[in-house]
Protein backbone atom coordinates (compact mmCIF):
# COMPACT_ATOMS: atom_id res chain seq x y z
CA UNK A 1 0.00 0.00 0.00
CA UNK A 2 1.45 2.98 -1.25
CA UNK A 3 2.46 5.45 1.92
CA UNK A 4 1.41 9.12 -0.30
CA UNK A 5 -1.54 9.46 1.50
CA UNK A 6 -0.03 9.03 5.08
CA UNK A 7 -1.59 12.08 7.32
CA UNK A 8 0.50 11.24 10.46
CA UNK A 9 2.61 8.79 12.15
CA UNK A 10 1.64 6.47 14.90
CA UNK A 11 4.94 5.35 17.70
CA UNK A 12 4.90 3.06 19.82
CA UNK A 13 8.89 3.21 21.84
CA UNK A 14 9.05 1.02 24.58
CA UNK A 15 12.12 -0.05 26.37
CA UNK A 16 13.26 -2.84 24.16
CA UNK A 17 11.25 -2.41 20.80
CA UNK A 18 9.95 0.57 18.83
CA UNK A 19 7.30 0.27 16.41
CA UNK A 20 5.78 2.55 13.82
CA UNK A 21 2.78 2.70 11.42
CA UNK A 22 1.96 5.48 8.63
CA UNK A 23 -1.65 6.30 9.07
CA UNK A 24 -4.76 7.60 6.53
CA UNK A 25 -7.23 8.40 9.82
CA UNK A 26 -7.25 4.93 11.41
CA UNK A 27 -6.09 2.76 8.45
CA UNK A 28 -2.63 1.44 8.85
CA UNK A 29 -0.60 1.94 5.01
CA UNK A 30 2.83 1.19 6.48
CA UNK A 31 4.63 -0.47 9.23
CA UNK A 32 8.33 -1.03 10.70
CA UNK A 33 9.93 -1.77 13.59
CA UNK A 34 13.57 -2.47 14.88
CA UNK A 35 14.56 -3.23 18.23
CA UNK A 36 16.18 0.41 18.72
CA UNK A 37 14.36 1.03 22.26
CA UNK A 38 14.68 3.48 24.80
CA UNK A 39 16.99 1.25 27.09
CA UNK A 40 19.44 1.24 24.38
CA UNK A 41 19.67 4.97 23.72
CA UNK A 42 21.57 8.06 24.23
CA UNK A 43 19.34 10.96 24.14
CA UNK A 44 20.66 12.00 20.45
CA UNK A 45 20.02 8.38 19.08
CA UNK A 46 16.26 8.86 19.09
CA UNK A 47 15.91 10.89 15.87
CA UNK A 48 18.44 8.95 13.89
CA UNK A 49 16.56 5.56 15.28
CA UNK A 50 12.95 6.59 14.47
CA UNK A 51 14.66 7.89 10.84
CA UNK A 52 15.83 4.53 10.16
CA UNK A 53 12.62 3.07 10.02
CA UNK A 54 10.76 6.07 8.20
CA UNK A 55 12.66 7.63 5.71
CA UNK A 56 12.18 5.51 3.17
CA UNK A 57 8.57 6.38 3.29
CA UNK A 58 9.27 9.53 1.93
CA UNK A 59 7.30 11.84 3.55
CA UNK A 60 7.70 15.84 4.47
CA UNK A 61 8.94 16.87 7.72
CA UNK A 62 5.39 18.42 8.91
CA UNK A 63 3.53 15.06 8.69
CA UNK A 64 2.87 15.03 12.58
CA UNK A 65 4.20 11.84 14.96
CA UNK A 66 2.24 10.82 17.90
CA UNK A 67 4.79 8.59 20.20
CA UNK A 68 3.65 6.45 23.33
CA UNK A 69 5.84 4.70 25.24
CA UNK A 70 8.77 5.36 27.32
CA UNK A 71 10.09 7.34 24.76
CA UNK A 72 8.25 10.26 27.16
CA UNK A 73 10.37 8.94 30.32
CA UNK A 74 12.91 11.03 32.14
CA UNK A 75 15.40 8.78 30.24
CA UNK A 76 13.57 9.11 26.90
CA UNK A 77 13.97 11.62 24.44
CA UNK A 78 11.95 13.96 25.98
CA UNK A 79 9.66 13.80 29.40
CA UNK A 80 6.10 14.19 29.56
CA UNK A 81 5.57 15.09 32.77
CA UNK A 82 2.60 12.07 34.24
CA UNK A 83 -0.65 13.25 34.66
CA UNK A 84 -2.50 12.54 38.16
CA UNK A 85 -5.59 10.09 38.41
CA UNK A 86 -8.22 10.00 38.58
CA UNK A 87 -8.26 11.24 35.10
CA UNK A 88 -9.17 10.16 31.67
CA UNK A 89 -6.26 7.97 30.07
CA UNK A 90 -5.60 10.64 27.19
CA UNK A 91 -5.20 14.63 28.32
CA UNK A 92 -5.87 17.34 25.78
CA UNK A 93 -2.03 18.31 25.56
CA UNK A 94 0.96 16.20 24.35
CA UNK A 95 4.94 17.04 24.75
CA UNK A 96 6.72 18.53 21.71
CA UNK A 97 10.15 17.04 21.31
CA UNK A 98 12.39 20.54 20.61
CA UNK A 99 14.82 21.14 17.57
CA UNK A 100 13.70 17.17 15.82
CA UNK A 101 13.56 17.37 12.30
CA UNK A 102 9.79 15.64 12.33
CA UNK A 103 6.81 17.13 14.35
CA UNK A 104 6.76 14.56 17.10
CA UNK A 105 4.38 14.81 20.23
CA UNK A 106 4.41 12.37 22.64
CA UNK A 107 1.70 11.55 24.76
CA UNK A 108 2.07 11.53 28.97
CA UNK A 109 2.04 8.50 31.03
CA UNK A 110 -0.22 8.30 34.30
CA UNK A 111 0.94 8.39 38.30
CA UNK A 112 -0.76 7.41 41.47
CA UNK A 113 0.53 8.93 44.57
CA UNK A 114 -0.80 7.28 47.19
CA UNK A 115 -0.20 3.81 46.97
CA UNK A 116 2.99 5.21 44.50
CA UNK A 117 2.44 3.94 40.95
CA UNK A 118 3.14 5.42 37.23
CA UNK A 119 2.52 4.07 34.05
CA UNK A 120 3.87 4.88 30.38
CA UNK A 121 2.37 3.29 27.32
CA UNK A 122 -0.50 1.42 28.76
CA UNK A 123 -3.32 4.60 29.39
CA UNK A 124 -2.40 4.75 25.28
CA UNK A 125 -3.76 0.86 25.32
CA UNK A 126 -6.82 2.21 27.51
CA UNK A 127 -7.57 5.17 25.69
CA UNK A 128 -7.78 2.78 22.50
CA UNK A 129 -9.98 0.30 24.42
CA UNK A 130 -12.38 3.02 25.57
CA UNK A 131 -12.82 4.44 22.33
CA UNK A 132 -13.79 0.75 20.90
CA UNK A 133 -15.96 0.22 23.99
CA UNK A 134 -17.56 3.16 24.89
CA UNK A 135 -19.26 3.63 28.07
CA UNK A 136 -17.62 0.50 29.36
CA UNK A 137 -16.44 0.25 33.44
CA UNK A 138 -14.99 -2.11 35.19
CA UNK A 139 -11.46 -3.56 35.66
CA UNK A 140 -8.75 -4.04 32.39
CA UNK A 141 -5.52 -5.73 33.06
CA UNK A 142 -2.46 -5.37 31.27
CA UNK A 143 -0.38 -8.55 31.59
CA UNK A 144 3.57 -8.15 30.66
CA UNK A 145 7.23 -7.59 32.66
CA UNK A 146 4.86 -5.18 34.91
CA UNK A 147 1.40 -5.86 34.80
CA UNK A 148 -1.12 -3.29 35.50
CA UNK A 149 -4.60 -3.91 37.13
CA UNK A 150 -6.51 -0.66 36.45
CA UNK A 151 -10.32 0.79 37.54
CA UNK A 152 -12.36 2.47 34.98
CA UNK A 153 -15.34 4.53 35.93
CA UNK A 154 -16.66 7.12 33.86
CA UNK A 155 -14.36 6.64 31.19
CA UNK A 156 -11.44 7.73 33.70
CA UNK A 157 -8.97 6.10 35.24
CA UNK A 158 -9.47 5.61 39.18
CA UNK A 159 -6.90 3.78 40.47
CA UNK A 160 -4.11 1.21 39.42
CA UNK A 161 -1.59 -1.17 40.94
CA UNK A 162 1.33 -2.63 39.25
CA UNK A 163 2.82 -6.40 39.30
CA UNK A 164 6.56 -7.49 38.95
CA UNK A 165 4.62 -10.56 37.92
CA UNK A 166 6.61 -11.26 34.61
CA UNK A 167 9.70 -9.78 35.95
CA UNK A 168 10.43 -11.72 38.61
CA UNK A 169 9.34 -15.56 36.56
CA UNK A 170 12.34 -13.96 33.70
CA UNK A 171 14.23 -13.74 37.04
CA UNK A 172 13.42 -17.10 38.65
CA UNK A 173 13.68 -18.89 35.74
CA UNK A 174 16.99 -17.93 34.10
CA UNK A 175 18.99 -17.26 37.33
CA UNK A 176 18.03 -19.27 39.96
CA UNK A 177 17.96 -22.71 40.98
CA UNK A 178 14.41 -23.78 39.21
CA UNK A 179 16.18 -22.89 35.70
CA UNK A 180 17.56 -26.13 35.93
CA UNK A 181 13.61 -27.20 35.69
CA UNK A 182 11.78 -25.04 33.84
CA UNK A 183 14.06 -24.69 30.81
CA UNK A 184 11.25 -26.05 28.21
CA UNK A 185 9.20 -24.23 25.59
CA UNK A 186 5.93 -26.61 26.13
CA UNK A 187 3.13 -25.69 28.49
CA UNK A 188 0.76 -27.84 30.73
CA UNK A 189 -2.25 -26.15 31.25
CA UNK A 190 -3.79 -28.17 33.80
CA UNK A 191 -0.40 -27.94 35.83
CA UNK A 192 -0.77 -23.82 35.50
CA UNK A 193 -4.51 -23.98 36.52
CA UNK A 194 -3.62 -26.22 39.36
CA UNK A 195 -0.51 -23.80 40.61
CA UNK A 196 -2.45 -20.28 40.02
CA UNK A 197 -5.88 -21.73 42.74
CA UNK A 198 -3.64 -23.46 44.53
CA UNK A 199 -1.28 -20.24 45.64
CA UNK A 200 -4.26 -17.51 45.10
CA UNK A 201 -5.94 -19.58 47.81
CA UNK A 202 -2.71 -19.28 50.59
CA UNK A 203 -0.29 -17.20 48.80
CA UNK A 204 2.01 -16.49 51.80
CA UNK A 205 3.05 -19.73 51.00
CA UNK A 206 4.70 -18.79 47.75
CA UNK A 207 8.36 -19.15 48.29
CA UNK A 208 8.01 -22.75 49.61
CA UNK A 209 5.67 -23.87 46.71
CA UNK A 210 8.49 -22.40 44.39
CA UNK A 211 11.33 -24.55 45.79
CA UNK A 212 9.12 -27.36 45.82
CA UNK A 213 9.06 -27.04 41.68
CA UNK A 214 12.96 -27.91 41.71
CA UNK A 215 11.97 -30.73 44.65
CA UNK A 216 9.19 -32.19 42.58
CA UNK A 217 11.61 -32.44 39.43
CA UNK A 218 14.70 -33.89 41.59
CA UNK A 219 12.43 -36.44 42.91
CA UNK A 220 9.97 -37.18 40.40
CA UNK A 221 11.70 -36.21 37.21
CA UNK A 222 8.40 -33.63 36.54
CA UNK A 223 8.55 -33.02 33.02
CA UNK A 224 9.68 -29.27 32.43
CA UNK A 225 6.91 -28.07 30.51
CA UNK A 226 4.53 -29.00 33.85
CA UNK A 227 7.51 -26.84 36.31
CA UNK A 228 7.52 -24.32 33.94
CA UNK A 229 3.42 -23.80 34.18
CA UNK A 230 3.93 -24.33 37.90
CA UNK A 231 5.85 -21.66 37.96
CA UNK A 232 3.84 -19.20 36.07
CA UNK A 233 0.51 -20.42 38.18
CA UNK A 234 2.11 -19.16 41.09
CA UNK A 235 3.25 -15.98 40.46
CA UNK A 236 0.47 -14.90 38.63
CA UNK A 237 -1.76 -16.74 41.31
CA UNK A 238 -0.19 -14.78 44.29
CA UNK A 239 -1.07 -11.66 41.78
CA UNK A 240 -4.60 -12.86 41.86
CA UNK A 241 -4.79 -12.70 45.28
CA UNK A 242 -3.64 -9.61 45.90
CA UNK A 243 -5.31 -8.05 43.15
CA UNK A 244 -9.04 -9.47 44.62
CA UNK A 245 -10.12 -5.90 45.32
CA UNK A 246 -10.11 -5.28 41.51
CA UNK A 247 -11.28 -7.54 40.03
CA UNK A 248 -13.71 -9.70 42.11
CA UNK A 249 -17.75 -8.84 40.96
CA UNK A 250 -16.06 -6.67 38.52
CA UNK A 251 -16.60 -6.87 34.48
CA UNK A 252 -12.59 -7.89 33.21
CA UNK A 253 -10.76 -6.77 29.91
CA UNK A 254 -7.46 -8.34 29.40
CA UNK A 255 -5.31 -6.28 26.88
CA UNK A 256 -2.65 -8.30 25.42
CA UNK A 257 -1.27 -10.48 22.60
CA UNK A 258 0.92 -13.46 23.30
CA UNK A 259 0.22 -16.45 25.19
CA UNK A 260 0.62 -14.70 28.94
CA UNK A 261 -2.68 -12.54 28.51
CA UNK A 262 -4.24 -15.74 27.58
CA UNK A 263 -3.01 -17.41 30.57
CA UNK A 264 -4.73 -14.89 32.60
CA UNK A 265 -8.00 -15.51 30.90
CA UNK A 266 -7.87 -19.01 31.91
CA UNK A 267 -6.57 -18.04 35.48
CA UNK A 268 -9.60 -15.79 35.85
CA UNK A 269 -11.90 -18.35 34.23
CA UNK A 270 -10.80 -20.70 36.65
CA UNK A 271 -11.93 -18.63 39.30
CA UNK A 272 -15.52 -17.99 37.73
CA UNK A 273 -14.68 -14.64 36.51
CA UNK A 274 -14.86 -14.17 32.43
CA UNK A 275 -12.62 -11.85 30.62
CA UNK A 276 -12.33 -10.47 27.71
CA UNK A 277 -9.18 -10.52 25.70
CA UNK A 278 -8.29 -7.21 23.69
CA UNK A 279 -5.38 -7.45 21.02
CA UNK A 280 -2.87 -5.27 22.41
CA UNK A 281 -1.61 -3.64 19.15
CA UNK A 282 -5.20 -2.49 17.86
CA UNK A 283 -6.01 -0.98 20.95
CA UNK A 284 -2.31 0.59 20.50
CA UNK A 285 -3.47 1.96 17.48
CA UNK A 286 -6.56 2.91 18.57
CA UNK A 287 -5.20 5.23 21.72
CA UNK A 288 -2.83 7.39 19.06
CA UNK A 289 -5.25 7.93 16.70
CA UNK A 290 -7.87 9.28 19.34
CA UNK A 291 -4.50 11.69 20.88
CA UNK A 292 -4.29 12.30 17.21
CA UNK A 293 -7.43 13.73 16.99
CA UNK A 294 -8.36 15.13 19.92
CA UNK A 295 -4.90 16.36 21.79
CA UNK A 296 -2.92 19.66 21.81
CA UNK A 297 0.24 20.07 21.87
CA UNK A 298 2.68 21.85 24.49
CA UNK A 299 6.06 22.31 24.67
Amino acid sequence: MSTGATEWIAVDWGTSNLRVWAMQGDVVLARAGSDAGMGGLTRDGFGPALAALTDDWGLPSNVPVIACGMVGSRQGWVEAPYRSVPCTPLGDRMIKVPGAAKDIRIIPGLKQDTPADVMRGEETQIAGFLALNPNWDGVICLPGTHAKWVQISAGEVVSFQTFMTGELFALISTGSVLRHSVQSDGWDADAFVEAVSDTLSRPEKLAARLFSIRAEDLLNATPAPVSRARLSGALIGTELAAARPYWLGQQVAIIGADATARHYVEALAAQGVPATLADAERMTLAGLTAAYKTSKVTS
